[in-house]
């Protein structure tokens, strides 16, 4: 028995040790762009943060040039926009673009030149990180292909590698497209597998899609001496064989067989969102119509565990169960996950499935979203609430005691503290009193005062104190509305930032009309607080109750009889006077008194 399995393992030491004589040949490659002629070359390339290098493979009369891109690894954080291979069918990177390659690629690139030369080129953004790719080409020309390959659509069948179970044939290139009936899945057995050994499968390998293309949907990719299954989601898989020029073995033996699809179901899970929690709720049998039960299931953090009665319940505070908080620029959004893992031993193209809940809280409003990665949508919901914010008065500045009654009554030019809260369990989160008006009607219809406005105070009374976070607090004086008008409205607007944003709305305070450069907030909300009275309104209350509506009637008809008779009594002084001067004049001139010219003295 030790020597059968020393025999075994024999076959797997060699693979390892031909794969290093591979590793070996791959020394001396340029590390930055280098230009080839050679009819075929393996070369590993490694390049740290920055790098724009360009390689160039020149081919014979009457060839083609495959080149495979077996093995990349790019930054982690890196994107197709900042991080890629670009491959061109021509001598330059100004030929026509053949295909790119980058962090997002979900397949093995295989990619085969038209004219003489093919170029690619390699930029790396700068993120500190070594990146490693593995490419190999061969030139090829149409007396050089393998028969092998091919359509199957039977429901279950076999195939194998070419030459199999004797070595494969060197630079071999097969797809074999399998197609079963509609509403059904493909199961893929390799009975036998024996292919050059490496830890990448960088030089033989099989690779499996889920799907009618090798563009994208990779499931896997096998090297080695193995036994394994790969399953689609669909009625369509490929398959694809490629092999180097060196380390040749048997390959494979596989077989298929078509499974039907269960019944579709209709999607069972729903989401609430309030200022305070998260709640979601999948029902057990959508649960299983996925392949799943309730001990499968696990949130960003994965000590926060659903209660199970009929349904399955997350319900979970904003700022816990490792929610993720992100400040968009136009809402606020909380995002958690919800995990589904797989268990067996069959390779499949979902991995895993992730249920995404998302509440989004602008608009004066709350809205839930929830979907599941990898394009199975479950569905998207959407419902309004509001943030939970409020507005009180005060009656100090310890703002300690709040004042409960309404009508709140105060005496004119007393200080009134204001104070407005939102209500959250999120403990990163500002409130900002972006802009409060009075008024003397509720519905805030003309006139209206501006107390703050835009950040800036505009009456000269207000003193607004530092966002202290969940509330925002000013004070005002009373002012004149209240000689006029009985009661007085307040009307705040209230912006709600993510206190982690340094530059937010909530920091900027007073923005003047020509800096208003940043955008609208959507995540602003209002609320209202009033009426605000005199006192002396209320001394004067019961007197003011007790006009009837008859005295309410007889009032102008007394103003209209005191102005006739005031008129008359000027009248009779008029006349009076008028009399005294002429019974004057006439007693003058009875007295010698009166105007005589004087004689001259000469």
């Amino acid at each position: 028995m030790w020597v059968l399995g020393r025999l075994v393992l024999l076959p797997l030491i060699a693979a390892l040790v031909l794969a290093e004589d591979n590793l070996i040949e791959l020394n001396g490659t340029p590390r930055c762009g280098a230009s080839f002629n050679q009819p075929s070359r393996a070369f590993n390339i490694e390049l740290n943060a920055n790098e724009n290098c360009v390689w160039q493979i020149q081919r014979n009369t009457n060839q083609s040039i495959r080149a495979i891109f077996s093995y990349f690894q790019f930054a982690p954080s890196s994107s197709c926009e900042t991080e890629s291979i670009k491959v061109y069918d021509g001598p330059s990177t100004t030929s026509p673009l053949l295909g790119q390659i980058c962090n997002d690629t979900d397949a093995v690139p295989v990619l085969q030149s038209s004219s003489d030369s093919l170029t690619f080129l390699i930029t790396t953004n700068s993120e500190v990180f070594t990146r490693n790719f593995f490419v190999f080409y061969y030139f090829i020309s149409e007396t050089d292909t393998v028969n092998c390959g091919g359509e199957l659509t039977g429901p279950n069948g076999t195939f194998t590698s070419p030459n199999y179970p004797a070595a494969h044939p060197e630079f071999t290139y097969c797809v074999w497209h399998i197609q079963t009936e509609k509403n059904s899945k493909i199961n893929l057995e390799f009975q036998d597998l024996f292919l050059e050994l490496d830890r990448n499968c960088r030089f033989d390998f099989t690779a499996v899609y889920d799907g009618p293309t090798t563009n994208t949907g990779l499931i896997g990719k096998v090297c080695g001496r193995t036994q394994t299954s790969f399953e689609s989601s669909s009625n369509a898989m490929t398959v694809v064989l490629s092999t180097d020029d060196s380390n040749s073995y048997r390959g494979f033996s596989a077989q298929y067989t078509s499974v039907p699809l269960p019944a579709p179901v209709q999607p069972d899970a729903s989401l609430t969102c309030s200022s305070d929690s998260m709640t979601i709720v999948l029902s057990k049998s959508y649960l299983a119509s996925l392949g799943y039960d309730e001990t499968h299931l696990h949130l960003n953090d994965p000590s926060c565990r659903p209660v199970v009665t009929d349904s399955v319940v997350f319900s979970f505070p904003l700022s816990s169960c490792g929610t993720i908080k992100q400040d968009e620029g136009q809402s606020i959004t909380y995002t958690n996950v919800v995990f589904l893992s797989p268990t067996g031993n069959v390779i499949t193209r979902q991995k895993s499935v992730e249920i995404v809940a998302k509440c989004k809280m602008e608009n004066n409003s709350t809205v839930e979203i929830m979907y599941i990665t990898k394009n199975n949508i479950i569905q998207n919901i959407t419902s309004v609430g509001r943030y939970n914010v409020s507005i009180s008065f005060y009656d100090s500045e310890s703002f300690s005691n709040p004042i409960l009654e309404s009508p709140y009554y105060i005496d004119l030019n007393q200080t009134i503290f204001t104070q407005v809260s939102l209500h959250s369990t999120d403990p990163n989160l500002l409130v900002f009193v972006d802009t409060c008006i009075a008024s003397p009607q509720s519905d805030f219809g003309s006139p209206t005062y501006d107390l703050i406005r835009s950040g800036c105070n505009k009456d000269d009374t207000v003193v607004t104190y530092p966002p202290l976070e969940h509330y925002g607090r000013f004070k005002f004086n009373a002012f004149r509305f209240l000689r006029y008008f009985p009661s007085v409205y307040l009307q705040c607007d209230i912006v709600i930032c993510d206190s982690n944003d340094t530059n937010s709305r909530c920091t900027r305070g007073c923005i003047s009309r020509q800096k208003r450069d940043i955008p609208s907030y959507v995540w602003k909300t209002n609320t209202v607080v009033g009426p605000i009275r005199l006192k002396r309104d209320l001394r004067s209350a019961g007197a003011s109750e007790s006009l009837t509506k008859p005295d309410a009637e007889e009032t102008p008809n007394l103003q209209q009889h005191n102005f006739y008779t005031l008129s008359f009594v000027v009248l009779i002084s008029n006349i009076i006077i008028v009399v005294a001067v002429i019974l004057k004049y006439h007693i003058k001139h009875q007295a010698g008194y009166s105007y005589q010219k004087l004689q001259s003295s000469y």
